[in-house]
């Protein structure tokens, strides 16, 4: 398979997530359907999770066993457990010390002064209730970015894996990857509008959403059919899983007010199952 026909393919992987996207704008609506949905993508980040964790805990096993037999040194071993932490710890606590510092950023009041301390005055106490929902509205659409960011990590190792098995001359694999990941992407769409809740997303920010999370496919496509790099993949592998992690524990903090326990739970084991259906064309490729 030639490089330009591989690297469109790869995109095609990648844009199969706008299928998702636009389904999950149109279901909204009160609380139970907002924790279905929020809760289904969780379940589907917690595959997500174990795949890019096991992917990652391959490589720094496989530099393991080289060492155990004597052809790889024990600083390789080292250095790829320290990118593996490095990256975790970046996508779990780094994220949420960024996205703290923004908050805070955005919600510093301003300083007033003169005339203008009435007319602040009068503004928060006319409208207290609306400038606590432009808040959550903004918080909603900043975690569903979040969930985006860290999809867009996990389709970029997606898309190393395509490049790479098409380089090397497993164009069989690399065809059925495209098409378990294409399936795969179309799903995490419910992932990223999911933990919206009653926030109603624009055309302009599900478009975004769907290039910051699908796109990475296509680059990862293109790198991993010039480059392969194990500790590379790592990175990638490690700041995904990190992320992915944050952003299931917000999708948790989220609709835990609204209730709907059992339902939500029922609605994670769909969600994972939902990620294990579409992941078995993967791996059927692989037998």
């Amino acid at each position: 398979m030639g490089f330009a026909e591989t690297v469109a393919l790869g995109a095609i992987a990648g844009l199969t997530i706008y299928l998702g996207l636009p389904v999950g704008r149109a279901l909204g609506g009160g609380g139970r359907p907002r924790v279905a949905l929020a809760m289904l993508s969780a379940g589907i980040l917690a595959f997500i999770f174990m795949d890019v964790s096991s992917h990652a805990e391959g490589i720094v096993s496989a530099a393991l066993q080289q060492f155990r037999h004597g052809s790889d040194g024990m600083g390789h071993v080292v250095w790829l457990f320290a990118l593996l932490c490095a990256g975790f710890t970046a996508g779990t606590a780094g994220i949420s010390a960024i996205e703290h510092a923004v908050r805070r950023r955005a919600t510093a009041p301003p300083p007033i002064a003169g005339a203008a301390q009435d007319t602040a005055l009068a503004v928060a106490l006319e409208a207290p209730h609306a400038v606590a929902a432009v808040d959550a509205r903004r918080r909603a659409l900043q975690t569903g970015m979040t969930i985006a960011l860290a999809i867009g990590l996990h389709n970029f190792a997606e898309g190393l894996a395509i490049g790479v098995s098409a380089q090397s001359g497993a164009i069989g694999l690399a065809a059925v990857l495209i098409i378990g990941f294409g399936a795969h992407n179309a799903t995490e769409g419910f992932a990223i509008v999911g933990p919206l809740g009653g926030v109603r997303p624009s055309w302009r920010w599900l478009a975004a959403a769907g290039l910051v999370a699908g796109g990475p496919t296509f680059l990862g496509t293109v790198v991993g059919y010039q480059v392969h790099a194990p500790a590379f993949q790592l990175c990638f592998y490690a700041l995904a899983g990190g992320a992915i992690l944050f952003v299931i524990g917000e999708i948790w903090a989220g609709v835990r007010r609204y209730g709907y326990r059992t339902l939500g739970l029922y609605m994670i084991a769909a969600g994972f199952l939902l990620g294990v259906a579409t992941d078995l064309i993967v791996s059927y490729a692989g037998a």
